[in-house]
């Protein structure tokens, strides 16, 4: 059975968008101990699954990079949960029927780990209906302000802390398993 974790990228004050969240987002510089961290995330991927706006968004900038990193995401098979695409490109199909039980059959359908990126409600749907494994969080160091949590709405879950990885320019990534 497959394991899904997601990543995401957070505020210290847990905000995930927002005009305030990128602006502020911007005056961190990159590092490149996060790119190594995310090849060691991919590393068993077996695929990348991901929301209709992220895949979107990944579609338009992914196939133009170049490096280890963009090889990686590049040749990953893509699940992109929609009801309004008909049509992909990149490696990608759109997950049939209810998105959430066809991300349990995924998970059902071999080894190695399904990797999802972005956020908002199919994150939220897939931890409610216990299906997310392990929940990575890369904390950078800004307060964004306002902006949407990442969590919100979703019923009280403890987790347990399964790895802390420092990524330079002060920012971490916070590695929770689910706790059921």
């Amino acid at each position: 059975m497959r394991k899904l974790i997601e990543y995401d990228h957070l505020s210290i004050d847990g905000r995930h968008s927002g005009d305030d969240w990128w602006a502020a987002q911007m005056k961190v510089p990159s590092h490149d101990n996060h790119i190594a961290y995310q090849l060691r995330l991919l590393e068993s991927a077996a695929g990348l699954v991901l929301g209709r706006v992220t895949y979107e968004n990944f579609a338009g900038t992914w196939p133009d990079m170049t490096g280890d990193l963009a090889d990686k995401v590049n040749s990953l098979p893509k699940h992109v949960a929609s009801t309004t695409l008909t049509e992909t490109t990149w490696n990608a199909e759109v997950l049939g029927g209810d998105a959430v039980d066809a991300v349990a059959r995924l998970k059902e359908s071999g080894d190695g780990t399904l990797v999802k990126y972005g956020n908002g409600p199919f994150s939220r749907a897939l931890a409610e209906a216990g299906l997310l494994d392990e929940l990575h969080l890369g904390i950078s160091p800004f307060v964004a302000g306002s902006g949407e949590s990442l969590l919100s709405g979703i019923s009280p879950t403890a987790m347990d802390l399964v790895g802390v990885t420092e990524i330079g320019n002060g920012a971490v990534v916070l590695a929770y398993a689910l706790n059921r």
